[in-house]
Order: C-alpha cells, then structure tokens, then sequence
C-alpha cells in the first residue's frame, strides 16, 4: 500500500515480505503507529541515533551511535576522575583551553541532537497519524528536544559564561603552596572599582584555610589599626621598616591608598600594588603569610547578595539604615532611612550591605562582628542547588564584585577545599574586641597578636586530648563575645572566646518590657536623644547565620 506517502524502500520492497511497522509504517493500524512514533521519540531521547538505526537512514544512525557510546565513555571517565581527584576535575573543566573545547563539543552536540529529533519527526510521518495525535505527538518532540538538545545547549551557555568570568576575576599566575599546612586569603571590602585612587578599604579580614580539612578561621583586621607590621621581603619594609608608623593618619587601611599613589614603582608588573602592599601589611602584622587576596566591591557586593535570592541571619539588635553625614569626626548622621529588626531576617542585596556596613551607634567591632556573620551566611547559603539555579546571575553580578590574584588554575583545589569546609564550624578572631579591649589597636602588641592567631590556627588535638584551652586566642579580661560572657581558662592567662553562637536573644523590647519599633528609634533621634539608641541597639553585633 502506497497510498502516495510511501517510501522509496518500500516502493521495492520485494513482495512477500513481512512488515516491520517501525521501519515500514504504511499500511499499520492507526494505534500501532501512536506507538511506534512515541517509541522513536523515546529513542532519539534515550540513545540518540537508535531510533535512525531501526526506523531510518542507518548510516547516519551508526555515526549518531557512535557518538552516543563516546559521550557516554567520556563520561564515566569524568565520574572516575571525580571520585578520584574531584580537584582534577574542576582544573580541567576551568581550564581556559579545555572549556573552551567543552563549549565547542557541547554546542555540537546540542544541534546535532536537535537535528536528530527533527528527522525522527520526519521518519515519524505524522500524516499517517490520526489527526487528533498529531499534534500530541508533534508536542511530545518538541518537549524532549526542549529537555535533552537544549539542556545540553543551555550548559554550553553556562560554561562559556563561567569560563568567561573566570578570565576576568582571576589571575594566570603561578599556582600556590600552602604555607605552614594552610591557605590564607585577605579580603578586602571597599570600592573595587575601575578608578581604584585613593580607594581605602572599609573591611580587612583573613580567610584561613586547611590544606587538607577545609577547617576554615576568621581573622579580622579592624581598619583603624596603627603601625601595621610589613612581613620580611615586603618593599615598603624599607619605607617603613618599624612598621606603618608614621602618625594618627597611618591606618592599615591607609597602605592601599598611599601606595597607589606614591610607591606603585616597588611593584612593576603587580596588577594592584596597593592591594598587594595591604596583604603585606596584614601578613606582617598577624604573623603569617597571606598568599593572595580577594577584593570585594561593597558597592557592587548587593548584587551578588540579590543574585543568591538573599541570605538568612539571626540579629542581636536593631541596625540602622544611616542617613546622610552631618559630623564625620563623631560619626553623626541624619534621620536613618530604614532600621533592620532584631531577630531572624532574610536580607536581600540592599539591606545585607547595609547590615554589614553600619556602624552608628555602636563601634567597629560590632561591625566588624556583622561582616563576619555575613560572610558566613553567604558561604553556608550558597549551596549547589543555589547555584546551580542561579549560576548565571551570581557569576555575572561576580564578575562586576569580585577582582583577585588568586590563579585560575587553582580553582579545582580551592573548590574542594571550600566543599570540604561547608558545614564545619568556623573559628574567629578579632584584633580588638571581644577578643583585645577597644584601645588595642591604637597600641598593637604584636607579639600577643602573633601568639593569639598561632592558637587560633593550631591543629585540633588527637582525639583523647586532655585540654585543648591553649588553642584558643587570648583575649582583655571582662570583655563579651557575639555569644555572652567567656569563661576563664588557665590560671594566670586571660579569659578565651567561644565560638560565635546562634543561642543568644535578640533584644526587641526595652528594660520596661515595651516592643522595640522603628517608630521609638525614630522618636529618640529626632529628639536628639541618641544615647537612648545607643542603648537600645548595643547587641547588634551579636549575629548568627540562619
């Protein structure tokens, strides 16, 4: 039966010869061919190619077969590799050369398997169909192209949008070594953007990292801190070599600034030689080596919160939203523009800069204790699912946050590392309180701030261990951390920080009982009434991650 739609093969079909509905559908019942074309559907999705083999033109079946089987090879390999070595892995898929060939393999493949689909739309035949399955059926392919060809298109998308992030945010530089078993990265927070003269960063903090563990520590560097040491090798050790001592104006936060603009020629061929002085100031100073650095746009840094769909955090007090600077000697604003409560928020971009960013009425450490928090609600909160569905905004809204000299080709490691340490709980340290009283920065000791990191990052004890007290980082007597008071430890040593600690009750109401509200904070400002607030808000640097 030709009925004018047949084939030329079976047009000289010998006569006699059973038919194979599947390859031969002229003349098959109307339910036999619904089936037959969800059949080849599900082929062309399963095993590209198998569904030519068996219905169409088998030369081009057998390549697409081919294809398939070494696809499916390379991808076992992957998975061996991955329970192997996951940081091979991810060397090669960041490496530029290698992804560039994964975007060009992947966008093939992509349009090959939609030109599969579309010819098995044609050995499909829907005429043949009954016209109220023709367009279930015409559905149906267009679904499964839409799933399996433009999955494998949108990943070629992705990957060519990370390759192309990680170009511009990290460096091609050699790899590093671990210096004494550990990772240490700076990060800087403040304004990363293209006119970097006279940028002063408003955050300065230390991100430790076991080479083998991941157990990750926070050291924070308040940015008034004076005479900052600069490690042994560092050029402006010759400009200053008793540390950054030069006056009240010679804050850690100043080096950046001062370097850019009068001592860059120390640095030829250093991208950022302000930057890369601060990280030897911040070396010299915690006594350990810093190996690279992380700036973050505190401008920009809303729109990766935003792009991660917010994070979530638990408050001590009530954070204020500063309005415009009447007194910027005693940090007097005007009216604030908003307050962020106490208790459990979900901040998006905005509020989450700004959470981090306050400091009226309370001191830097109390920021310094939010900046903290926001850091690791960040790490704890951008899990694979969020970025998975969310890859393209957050590497996008990176790329305008984020500049470092980190070398790409560490990213596998580092990407580990950073899986490993997710969920472990991290330690901190402040170089002033709750950790050191609030005059410690104007008259460093350098040694007990040595002796205090060196505990900071000791190894954990065996397990067994009597005391592991000595571990922990001294601290000025009577002072409270984010958690509460602190226990003393040893006779004759000074009491020892407790791990930051979601147990603490957010303060919402006033001594008499009364609900904090926007409208009291407001009241008491336009009343002038500013120690009311202060307070009011003194816990709001007591922060967990939620």
């Amino acid at each position: 039966m030709s009925n004018g739609f047949a084939s030329a093969a079976e047009k000289t079909r010998p006569p006699g010869v059973l038919t194979d509905p599947v390859r031969y559908p002229s003349g098959a019942g109307q339910r036999v061919l619904s089936k037959r074309a969800f059949l080849l559907i599900l082929l062309t999705l399963l095993v590209p190619g198998s569904a030519q083999l068996v219905a169409g033109n088998r030369r081009l079946g057998r390549i697409a077969l081919r294809v398939t089987l070494t696809v499916w090879a390379l991808l076992l390999v992957a998975l061996v590799v991955l329970l192997a070595s996951r940081p091979t892995l991810i060397n090669v898929i960041t490496s530029p050369v290698t992804s560039l060939l994964l975007v060009i393999v992947l966008a093939a493949l992509s349009l090959g398997w939609a030109a599969l689909f579309l010819n098995t739309l044609r050995l499909i035949r829907p005429v043949l169909l009954e016209t109220g399955m023709r367009a279930g059926v015409v559905l149906t392919l267009v679904l499964a192209m839409l799933l399996s060809s433009g999955s494998v298109g949108y990943a070629a998308y992705l990957l060519n949008v990370g390759r192309a992030a990680i170009g511009t945010i990290f460096a091609n530089g050699p790899a590093m070594e671990p210096s004494e078993g550990r990772y240490n990265f700076l990060m800087m927070g403040g304004d990363a953007g293209a006119d970097r003269t006279g940028r002063r960063p408003d955050s300065l903090s230390v991100i430790s990292v076991d080479a083998k563990t991941g157990q990750s520590a926070i050291i924070s560097v308040p940015r008034n801190l004076q005479n900052a040491q600069f490690s042994e090798g560092s050029p402006m050790r010759k400009i200053y070599p008793d540390g950054y001592d030069c006056g009240d104006e010679c804050l850690i936060n100043a080096i950046n600034t001062e370097v850019t603009n009068k001592y860059k020629d120390l640095y030829p061929g250093v991208e950022d030689p302000g930057a890369q002085a601060t990280l030897e100031a911040v070396s010299g100073t915690l006594g350990i080596k810093v190996q690279a650095y992380v700036l973050v746009d505190m401008d920009g840094f809303a729109k990766l919160i935003d792009a991660m769909g917010g994070i979530k955090i638990k408050a001590g007090g009530w954070v204020p939203i500063s309005g415009e600077t009447i007194d910027e000697a005693n940090g007097i604003h005007g009216m604030p523009l908003g307050w962020i409560p106490a208790g459990d928020n979900t901040l998006d971009g905005y509020h989450a800069l700004w959470y981090g960013r306050s400091r009226e009425f309370v001191d830097d450490y109390a920021r310094i204790a939010r900046q903290q928090c926001v850091q690791q609600a960040m790490l704890k909160q951008l899990d694979p699912g969020t970025l998975l569905a969310k890859f393209e905004d957050i590497v996008k809204a990176g790329t305008k946050v984020v500049d470092s000299n980190i070398s790409a080709s560490q990213l596998g490691s580092f990407v580990d590392l950073a899986m490993k340490s997710k969920g472990q709980p991290v330690s901190r340290l402040t170089i002033g309180p709750p950790d050191f009283d609030a005059s410690f920065s104007t008259v460093p000791d350098f040694d007990r701030i040595h002796q205090a990191v060196d505990k900071l990052l000791a190894p954990a004890p065996a397990a067994g261990a009597a005391d592991d007290s000595l571990r922990q980082p001294a601290a000025a007597p009577g002072l409270l951390s984010a958690a509460g008071p602190r226990p003393a430890t040893v006779p004759g040593t000074q009491p020892s920080p407790s791990p930051p600690s979601s147990d603490f009750t957010p303060v919402t109401t006033t001594p008499d009982g009364e609900p904090i509200t926007e409208q009291m904070l407001n009241d008491f400002k336009r009343n002038g009434d500013e120690q009311s607030i202060r307070n009011l808000v003194a816990t709001n640097g007591q922060c967990a991650p939620l």
